[in-house]
């Protein structure tokens, strides 16, 4: 297909700043890209602290700027707030849009090394190279103080994208609802076979668990903040957290798994808490 070059969408005026939709064209995903960045009005005197939100199964870019809440208190704490698409999308691969689980809205932040997804499906690439990359030179964004957030398959990318890369590159990392141990659950074993085929170590570099116990100076990476609905309905079977929570805990890594009587896995639990991911970034991005 013929990619855009990048530009934006379009743009609204939001609590002193701007929330602006851009498209551009992806070399890492040969195809035209879409995200979405709130400007927090800090940002006109210099450069801001920037923060990566990675959606769920389903979302677009739009998901998270229109329903989280999270301009207000952004302005506030003068955050940059970048959300990317969830997939490659116009590509046109067999059975993409079959399932609300994979392909289509569903990369799950991995580099697909197995055809037909491997040409276009490099999620893990475009969020943690070619989108920063575009984010720093076009936009008032910091890249010394980055930080990754996300929901369900975005809020187990967040945690891998996190784990993988310490120190400065994202110097604060927190979910909601993450898919934990994909490895271990049906959403997860069907994206990974899918996009990387039957070899469990390539797996593992995608599985939060498995990540979390391999690391070696735990006690000095970034805290972790992950929020947790009890009455999600994907807990049990398609999230446990438990298991990374335990792998964290063996290791002696900084985690606060906070767990949230009658909350789901929905926006509605997403923008109760989400001043409190905020300033837990902000304390750290900030500091």
């Amino acid at each position: 297909m013929s990619a855009a070059p990048f530009g934006p969408v379009n743009s609204h005026r939001c609590f002193g700043g701007t929330v602006g939709f851009y498209e551009h064209a992806s070399a890492t995903n040969a195809c035209t890209m879409k995200f979405a960045v709130f400007t927090p009005p800090q940002a006109e005197r210099g450069r801001v602290p920037v923060l990566y939100y990675l959606s769920g199964l389903t979302c677009t870019e739009e998901t998270f700027m229109i329903k989280a809440g999270a301009q207000r208190r952004a302005a506030e704490l003068g955050l940059m707030l970048v959300a990317p698409d969830t997939s490659p999308r116009g590509v046109t691969l067999p059975g993409d849009s079959d399932a609300y689980d994979f392909g289509v809205a569903a990369g799950f932040y991995v580099d697909a090394t197995r055809e037909p997804w491997s040409k276009h499906y490099r999620m893990y690439s475009y969020v943690t190279a070619e989108l920063p990359a575009l984010i720093d030179t076009h936009f008032a964004a910091d890249p010394g103080r980055q930080g990754i957030f996300g929901h369900s398959m975005g809020g187990h990318g967040a945690l891998c994208i996190g784990l993988r890369n310490p120190g400065g590159r994202y110097r604060s990392i927190s979910a909601f609802a993450p898919i934990s141990t994909p490895k271990q659950v049906p959403w997860g074993r069907k994206a990974f076979n899918g996009y990387l085929g039957p070899d469990a170590g390539q797996w593992d570099l995608y599985d939060a668990t498995e990540l979390v116990r391999q690391v070696k100076d735990a006690p000095g990476r970034p805290p972790i903040l992950v929020d947790q609905g009890l009455a999600d309905q994907f807990l049990d079977v398609q999230l446990r957290p438990h298991l990374f929570e335990e792998a964290a805990r063996a290791v002696g890594y900084p985690l606060s798994l906070r767990r949230q009587p009658g909350y789901n896995h929905g926006y509605y639990f997403i923008s109760t808490f989400i001043d409190d991911h905020l300033q837990h970034h902000a304390r750290v991005l900030k500091g």
